[in-house]
C-alpha cells in the first residue's frame, strides 16, 4: 500500500470520527434543550425567567396575612413554591417542563420542605384551581385575558391572586407592591368573580331582549 493511499485512509477515518462526535454532540444538545424549547412552541407559553429576589419578597409580603394552599402557575425552578412553604403554606407548582419540575423537587428536598410542597408536570390550562386559596402567576400578556376567565370560574370567593411582571387586563387590583419589573398586583376573587357574574347576567339579558317573542 502506497504512502498516499495510507494518508487518504487515515483522513477518511478521522473524518468519520469527527462526524460521529459532532453528530453525538448535536443529539445530546437537542436532547437537553428540547424540554426547554418545546413549551415555547406552544401558542401561549410561559418562558422560564427566574424570579428575582425582590419579586419573591414582594409576593410573600402581600400574602403575609394569608395561609392555606398556594399554587404557582409556571413554577420554573420552584423558588416561589419553596419560599411559600417556608412561610407555612401548603404550596404547589404547575410546570410544563419536566426538567424544571425534577429540579424543583430536588431543591425542596434539599431545603427541607418537600413534605409541604408538590410539583406537577402539567399544562396549566388543563388543571382545575378550585382547591387553592392563593394563586401566583408570572404570566405573559397574551394569556392574561384567558386566564382571567379560567380563574374567575374556578377559584373560591376567598381566594387571592398575585400577578407578577404583568397585571390582568380587566381586573382591578386591591393593592400593589414593588416597582418596575418587580411589581406585583393583588386581586380579590370575591371582586372579580362578582364582575364575571354581572357580565354574564348582562349578556343573558341582552340575548333575551334580542330573541323574538312568539305570539299565539
Amino acid at each position: 500500500m502506497s504512502e498516499e493511499t495510507g494518508q487518504e485512509q487515515s483522513r477518511s477515518r478521522l473524518g468519520l470520527l469527527f462526524t460521529g462526535v459532532l453528530g453525538g454532540s448535536l443529539f445530546a444538545l437537542y436532547a437537553g434543550a428540547a424540554p426547554f424549547i418545546t413549551p415555547a412552541l406552544r401558542k401561549i407559553c410561559l418562558p422560564f425567567v427566574p424570579a428575582t429576589s425582590a419579586q419573591v419578597d414582594n409576593v410573600l409580603r402581600v400574602l403575609r396575612a394569608r395561609s392555606g394552599t398556594l399554587v404557582d402557575l409556571g413554577s420554573g425552578d420552584g423558588r416561589i413554591v419553596i419560599a411559600a412553604a417556608k412561610r407555612g403554606f401548603k404550596a404547589s407548582g404547575v410546570e410544563l417542563n419536566p426538567w424544571l419540575v425534577w429540579y424543583s423537587r430536588y431543591k425542596a428536598w434539599r431545603e427541607g420542605v418537600h413534605r409541604a410542597t408538590s410539583f406537577y408536570i402539567s399544562d396549566l390550562w388543563k388543571v382545575s384551581f378550585a382547591q387553592y386559596s392563593n394563586v401566583v402567576i408570572f404570566g405573559v400578556p397574551q394569556m392574561m385575558d384567558q386566564l382571567e376567565l379560567k380563574l374567575a370560574s374556578e377559584l373560591p370567593t376567598t381566594a387571592k391572586v398575585v400577578a407578577c411582571r404583568f397585571p390582568f387586563p380587566t381586573w382591578v387590583p386591591e393593592h400593589t407592591a414593588g416597582e418596575g419589573i418587580d411589581t406585583v398586583w393583588v386581586y380579590d376573587a370575591k371582586t372579580f368573580k362578582s364582575h364575571l357574574q354581572c357580565g354574564l347576567a348582562r349578556k343573558t339579558t341582552a340575548v333575551d331582549e334580542d330573541t323574538p317573542q312568539s305570539h299565539s
